[in-house]
């Protein structure tokens, strides 16, 4: 597993590579948003430990262009800020990062993260499985998404690994309410340990690529104090 550090704080850097490295895991760092997109380009690592506060690109472009951008191989994004303030946190999580940690964090809690977001790769079914509703086909093996727009014509979306497992997960499980907590389990793992509200904010970056209008979702629907639930 390849793990781009993307850091401009030299000790900082240092800290985190030494860490991962010591856990078995193949580490390379740069300290520049717009070198760090040209690495991910060329070299398609599995995950990116992003700063947020970094030069010539920020974190939160770097992360936007990435995933509007995907390449061979989509990665995950563990987004690394010296802010505690929840808003910078959503618009992390909102621009397609996958996690977040917030400045100081220990070397433990790190590794612990990266394990859980290299983890959900594994948690893939290995039988070929498709997945028809009446709107949409979702091809496990490809890691294909279409949406049926009338009888004689469908159209490709483009999902992240995340967004692509939560759709599966609502399509292969039709009107079963799931809570937060539930969602959290089966995307991420028992060892997850961040906001549980990054539920939703996945849940409005699915919706506004598959619903016709996401602020009245006709598939994804809230189920008031409960969760959420798929209809098609």
């Amino acid at each position: 597993m390849e793990i781009l550090i993307v850091e401009d704080k030299f000790e900082i850097s240092r800290l985190i590579q030494f860490s991962l490295e010591d856990a078995g895991f193949s580490c390379h760092s740069c300290g520049d948003g717009l070198q760090a997109f040209q690495i991910i380009q060329e070299h398609q690592p599995n995950l990116i430990i992003l700063d947020l506060m970094i030069p010539s690109l920020n974190g939160l472009e770097l992360c936007a262009r990435i995933r509007q951008k995907p390449g061979a191989k989509d990665p995950y994004i563990l987004m690394l800020t010296a802010k505690s303030e929840e808003i910078d946190r959503i618009i992390g999580l909102s621009t397609g990062a996958d996690d977040y940690l917030v400045k100081p964090f220990s070397p433990k809690e790190l590794v612990a993260r990266v394990r859980a977001l290299l983890r959900r790769s594994l948690r893939q079914p290995e039988q070929h499985q498709v997945y028809r509703t009446q709107h949409f086909l979702l091809d496990i093996e490809q890691h294909s998404a279409l949406r049926q727009m009338n009888p004689n014509f469908s159209e490709k979306i483009d999902l992240t690994n995340l967004e692509f497992n939560l759709l599966t997960t609502f399509v292969s499980y039709p009107n079963r309410v799931w809570n937060r907590t539930q969602l959290i389990d089966k995307l991420w793992g028992s060892e997850f340990c961040g906001d549980e509200r990054v539920v939703d904010t996945l849940i409005a970056r699915l919706r506004k690529k598959i619903e016709p209008d996401s602020a009245n979702p006709t598939f994804i629907k809230t189920v008031n104090g409960v969760g959420y639930k798929f209809e098609d």
